[in-house]
């Protein structure tokens, strides 16, 4: 296919697979449950977090975060209590454990108190063609409180050539403004030109297939490539085709 080609399949598979249909699968459905600006904000961090291995335990496990938060995620990371915090260390997913929450809990509560919330934080370090770092001084603000070293490895650092593939999932979710209901686009101070592509084994293998992604590690410089060819596709939203690479790969074997 030549670029005009490609840029007409991926539309027609965006708008195939960005709809209200797509939620119902997704972990994006988590956020979705609140109305809140915090409430939704923290919701998706957290269940964008666990956003690893097999997606019904993903979004079972999401929900479970959220129970044990008292559905009310914001007012548990603003007001707990040490009694409450205990009932944390039963959580687990995968290597995502109970201290882990409980240490992003406490992340959580600095972020609000002595940040101005998550989208204060992003929004303050964007660059000029992406969020990257962005993401890695939101990782240093998040561990500045008391924690173990082995919860650091649950968010990931693009400046250490990591794809980050969760994070820049959620800011997909908190930033993208969607006229389909998938996205929330409560995020307004950040345009979604600079997002990054969630990219991971489904969307890095259909890219390859396609011509969009040549380099064969799902890293940092791989998340380079693909978005440098996916704004050429649309400059402007570049990362509504996540929908269509991830689409053709989880559900159509592509």
């Amino acid at each position: 296919m030549n670029c005009k080609e490609l840029k007409s399949f991926l539309d027609e598979k965006v708008i195939l697979y960005n709809n209200p249909y797509f939620i119902e699968s997704d972990p994006v459905q988590i956020p979705h449950l609140f109305t809140q600006k915090e409430d939704i904000e923290i919701a998706g961090f957290l269940s964008a977090t666990i956003a690893w291995g097999n997606r019904k335990m993903i979004i079972k496990n999401a929900h479970k975060m959220i129970n044990l938060m008292g559905n009310a995620p914001y007012d548990f990371v603003m007001s707990h209590s040490e009694n409450d915090l205990e009932r944390l260390e039963q959580f687990v997913h995968r290597t995502f454990n109970g201290g882990d929450f409980f240490t992003f809990t406490k992340g959580l509560q600095n972020i609000y108190k002595n940040h101005n919330g998550l989208e204060k934080v992003f929004a303050l370090n964007q660059g000029t063609d992406n969020l990257q770092k962005s993401i890695h001084e939101f990782k240093k603000l998040f561990f500045e409180i008391p924690h173990q070293n082995r919860t650091q490895k649950h968010i990931s650092d693009p400046l250490n050539n990591s794809a980050a593939k969760r994070i820049n999932m959620f800011l997909r979710w908190m930033v993208r403004q969607d006229n389909k209901g998938v996205d929330l686009g409560i995020w307004k101070s950040i345009s979604p030109s600079l997002l990054s592509c969630p990219l991971d084994v489904h969307s890095g293998n259909v890219a390859r297939k396609l011509g969009l992604l040549n380099r064969k590690q799902n890293d940092g410089k791989a998340l380079a490539e693909l978005d440098k060819n996916l704004r050429h596709l649309d400059p402007i939203d570049p990362v509504k085709y996540d929908f269509a690479l991830f689409g053709l790969g989880v559900f159509e074997g592509f």
